[in-house]
């Protein structure tokens, strides 16, 4: 499991400057992204503007992704990270004592900007220290860890906001957040050469025209990974809605669908090493996007669990895919701002996916929105399947297997 590269690191070389801090942040996001809408209702904002500020998070990481790849090859993955936790504690601050619904809202987009550092940044940091033959394992590992965070955290911040009211959830990210700086600040004073991207002379521009290919095929099919990921949030308990499910109902089936995911995780890293980089984006969205078709066939609880279970295992089995394929067709010299447009197209996939969806559900019905997801899914397989190489390659001083006629290719 632990096998060094021709450095000596180890998915274990991890733990301490990755992985940790990684679920502490995590759980702070967790206890602080349900409840977003709802402080904003209690800073006055009426039911449209606080969706408007539920949107501005996913903005701010949004425009923050190009400018994070600059950040970060200038100062450094670590340092980065540490940059990113500063901007989101005085964002936490920010929010819990906001004088007002406009301040609430600024606030709410600066901490946007300062997960999309940190997402980045983490992410680079993975990518300069693990080779090849252990990136899938490391990169599914931190995003299976990222969805535990995120799944302890909602009731973390319950449990705190029962003593501090909705303010509660934000001194939660506070502390996670400052216990993740803290760790991040003894790691780098105790480090005399951490790696650090070489983007410094590279033009963004140039970046994008020399991968343009890259970003027209896999780079869509990644886009297509986040509309689904996005819009299953939304479509999967509305229709259990839809059906008649009570609420308490409809959080039992996304739990188990979360479940169904967080099972995965290392599974998909292990199959993302060894078969190949498709073995698993393949099946992750086209499992999905047939999970989207099913949806409108279902009509009670039996049948809507297990279209969440399907949704879940893709999602699960695709844990890491999305980070891994940036990191495998990420040039050394300009990564940081490589990574920085890779992340655009996930993103582009998580804003606009449940735009496409909401529009699709006010000109026709919730079942033809489920449908469109479905159709954008096995357009992105398409393309992942056709026109996306297979990433994985040999490492001659790695025990890793072959991957340039590998299964995945088959």
């Amino acid at each position: 499991m632990s096998s060094p590269d021709s450095n000596g690191a180890t998915l274990r070389s991890l733990g301490l400057s990755v992985y940790v801090p990684t679920f502490l942040f995590a759980v702070g996001q967790g206890a602080v992204i349900p409840i977003v809408a709802l402080a904003a209702r209690d800073e006055g904002a009426s039911v449209a503007l606080a969706g408007f500020i539920v949107a501005l998070r996913g903005i701010g990481v949004l425009a923050f992704d190009i400018p994070a790849g600059w950040l970060i090859s200038r100062f450094g993955e670590q340092r980065a990270m540490v940059g990113a936790t500063g901007i989101v504690i005085l964002s936490l601050l920010g929010s819990a004592f906001a004088p007002g619904v406009w301040a609430f809202a600024a606030f709410t987009f600066l901490m946007g900007c300062g997960w999309s550092i940190w997402l980045l940044a983490r992410l680079s940091y993975v990518t300069d220290l693990m080779p090849v033959h252990l990136r899938g394992r490391a990169l599914s590992t931190l995003g299976g860890i990222n969805r535990v965070g995120n799944f302890v955290g909602p009731f973390l911040g319950a449990g705190v906001a029962v003593f501090a009211g909705l303010e509660g959830a934000y001194y939660v990210h506070l502390v996670t957040a400052a216990l993740a700086c803290g760790l991040l600040v003894v790691l780098i004073r105790g480090e005399t050469a951490p790696p650090v991207s070489r983007s410094e002379h590279v033009q963004f521009t140039r970046i994008v025209r020399e991968n343009a290919s890259v970003f027209l095929t896999a780079g869509v099919g990644v886009t297509a990974i986040g509309a689904l990921r996005a819009t299953r949030q939304s479509v999967l308990p509305l229709w259990g809605d839809h059906i008649g499910l009570d609420s308490s109902t409809i959080s039992l089936v996304f739990g188990i669908s979360m479940a169904m995911e967080m099972l995965l995780f290392y599974p998909a890293g292990s199959i993302m090493d060894k078969w190949g980089r498709k073995a698993v984006a393949l099946p992750c969205v086209s499992v999905m996007a047939l999970g989207m078709f099913l949806i409108p066939l279902t009509g009670g609880f039996g049948s809507l669990v297990v279209v969440g279970l399907l949704i879940g295992f893709g999602n699960g089995l695709g844990s890491g895919i999305v980070m891994t394929l940036g990191a495998d067709f990420s040039p050394e010299v300009g990564r940081a701002q490589f990574l920085g447009a890779w992340r655009v197209c996930g993103d582009l996939g998580t804003a606009g996916g449940p735009v496409i969806a909401a529009a699709a559900t006010g000109l026709a019905t919730l079942a033809a929105a489920s449908v469109t997801m479905g159709v954008i899914g096995a357009i992105g397989a398409m393309l992942m399947l056709f026109l996306m190489p297979e990433t994985l390659r040999r490492d001659p001083a790695s025990p890793g297997p072959p991957a340039d006629a590998g299964p995945a290719e088959a």
